[in-house]
């Protein structure tokens, strides 16, 4: 193995991690028509009546981009947590971005705390997301957390 900390991920590998993690999960397998590459639609429950659907996209071995899609920060923390404690085999490979704060002009993914719970996970993303706009007069107003993304090696 050339990098340790690379995903190592293929479509089965993560859908074999989420049927354990989540058995009652919504799985299914697409190619995806913006990168041509095996993709993943998934939808679950990460805690009672909290839940999460997204798409993981897997051109390379070591890369994917997973986005989760109208969720909120305490639900992208629970399953941000499941993925760097649980699938990935670096905790230092995840990083996330999210659609509102990239819409605002910043483009540079931010990396998951590599330890801590999912509330530290949270703090994180809600920090994330209070990033001024270049252009608001009022940089602390809140925005929603339409998309977080992920993926890194």
């Amino acid at each position: 193995m050339e990098n340790p900390a690379a995903w190592q991920a293929s479509p089965e590998t993560f859908r074999n991690a989420l049927t354990q993690a989540f058995p009652d999960a919504f799985l299914e397998p697409l190619t995806s028509s913006l990168r041509d590459a095996p993709a993943l639609d998934f939808e679950l429950e990460v805690a009672p009546d909290v839940f999460v659907m997204g798409t993981a996209v897997m051109p390379a071995p070591d890369y994917a981009h997973i986005s989760i899609v109208d969720v909120t920060a305490d639900a992208a923390a629970l399953f941000a947590r499941w993925l760097r404690d649980s699938y990935l085999p670096s905790t230092t490979s995840v990083l996330f971005l999210s659609s509102s704060v990239m819409e605002s002009g910043h483009e540079t993914p931010w990396p998951l705390p590599t330890t801590g719970d999912a509330k530290e996970i949270k703090a994180v993303l809600r920090n994330h997301l209070a990033l001024p706009n270049p252009s608001d007069r009022h940089p602390r107003r809140p925005r929603p957390l339409p998309h977080v993304s992920g993926g890194h090696a």
